[in-house]
Parts: structure tokens; C-alpha cells; sequence
């Protein structure tokens, strides 16, 4: 009781209420930037704080570790919001039952291709185990890839970055992809970005219209269940190597 305690007063101190206002700002002002810029999709509001926050924390020799423990409460709120995604997916559950069918192979090819690729290259090149396991649930939302990754003997820190990396990535390249393949339908392009791009392709598929924000949210959803269940089965194999 007394840790819990400790921690949460920190939150009320002046650094970390300075990097809460800081994060909250850059995010804020990366959001206007990227509206300005015609939504260029190398200024995807979310690229562009992170480079705006690895700034200061450089400027003011800030290490990740301090700057996790003031944001916490941030960190906090990605469970609720999460839960949060099924109102607009609710409002589709119609549709939803039309296209079940491919939507569950979508599922199974989405989730096999995001792990196997990355595992994949990663073991070509010699990666050590802890690596292979850190990298396999790079395209599902933060906490459950931290989650699959600890049970399995992976790297917190490089979690972090494979899912943030994976995340940008998606977004940034979802929109030529869908131009050149000529994806046109809402709940394919949402389904698409939640599936490989998790809680950032969602916030994209925000910005496109509700149906598309509610397949975000069913493909991020259910490629966490499914990466969950798929897993350890394909380190079990893996290990076999």
C-alpha cells in the first residue's frame, strides 16, 4: 500500500506533471500539423510527437525509464480506452455478421504473416531468442504484446519499439497501398490498419469515418486474441529449429 501510495504522489509533482503537459501538447500539436499539411501521412500525428517528445527528452537528459514513471497515468489509460472501441463497433455489428467469413481469414492470414515475417527475417539474420520473442507480437496493441512477449522470455524496451515501429509504419504506407490495390470500402481499410497497425492504425482509421474506426477497433481486437492463441505454439515450433 505504502509503494502504491509513493507512486501515485509522484504523478502530482512538478516533473511529472511539466511531461505530462509536454506529451499531451506535442500530440496536440502534431494533430494541427498534420491537418495543415493536407495529412501527409509522414506527419501522422503520432510519428511526429514521438519525434517531438525523444527531442526533449534529449534536450533535458531525461532517461526513458524517468519519463515512463511520470506518464504512467497515461500508460493507465490505454486499458479503458481500449474497451472504448467497442461503441463504434457495436453500431456496425450488423455488417459485421454479413461478412464474417472474411473477416476470420483475414484474421488467420493477417495474424500469421505479421509474426512469421518478422520472426522470420530476424532469425535469417542470426537474432538472439529473447529478440525473435520480442519482435513475434509487434502488431498487436502495447499491452498485450508486452504481456505475450514477458511470458515468453522476451525484451520489455524492444517490445516498445517494435510495436511502435510497426504501428507508424502501417499507417504511413496504408494509404499508397490502398490508392495502388484500389481498397475504396471503409471496413476493409479499417479492418486492414487495425489488424497490422494496432491503437495507431485505429487513430488513423478515426480520421476516415466511423465504419472505418469500428473495423479498426474489430481487426486490433481480435488479432490480439488471435496472436495470444497462435503464439506459443509458433515459438514452441520455433524452438524445435
Amino acid at each position: 500500500m505504502t509503494n502504491i501510495l509513493e507512486q501515485v504522489v509522484s504523478w502530482f509533482t512538478l516533473p511529472a506533471l511539466l511531461w505530462l503537459a509536454l506529451t499531451v501538447a506535442a500530440y496536440l500539436l502534431a494533430i494541427r500539423l498534420y491537418v495543415r499539411a493536407g495529412r501527409h501521412p509522414f506527419l501522422t500525428p503520432v510519428l511526429v510527437a514521438v519525434v517531438m517528445v525523444i527531442v526533449a527528452l534529449y534536450a533535458s537528459g531525461t532517461s526513458y525509464d524517468t519519463y515512463a514513471v511520470y506518464t504512467l497515468p497515461l500508460r493507465y489509460l490505454i486499458g479503458p480506452a481500449t474497451v472504448a472501441l467497442a461503441i463504434p463497433l457495436y453500431s456496425q455489428i450488423a455488417r459485421l455478421k454479413r461478412v464474417a467469413l472474411p473477416v476470420l481469414v483475414s484474421l488467420a492470414v493477417g495474424c500469421i504473416t505479421g509474426i512469421v515475417s518478422a520472426v522470420g527475417i530476424a532469425w535469417v539474420f542470426g537474432a538472439s531468442w529473447s529478440t525473435l520473442v520480442s519482435l513475434a507480437p509487434k502488431s498487436v496493441t502495447m499491452p498485450i504484446a508486452m504481456e505475450a512477449a514477458a511470458l515468453n522470455g522476451g525484451v520489455s524496451s524492444l517490445v516498445t519499439v517494435a510495436v511502435a515501429i510497426t504501428g507508424v509504419a502501417g499507417v504511413v504506407m496504408a494509404g499508397g497501398l490502398f490508392r495502388y490495390l484500389r481498397i475504396t470500402d471503409d471496413a476493409t481499410q479499417g479492418f486492414a490498419l487495425g489488424l497490422s497497425a494496432h491503437a495507431i492504425g485505429v487513430a488513423r482509421a478515426y480520421q476516415v469515418s466511423e465504419t472505418t474506426a469500428a473495423f479498426a477497433a474489430l481487426g486490433m481486437g481480435l488479432n490480439g486474441i488471435a496472436t495470444a492463441v497462435v503464439l506459443p505454439f509458433l515459438i514452441y515450433l520455433l524452438a524445435l529449429l
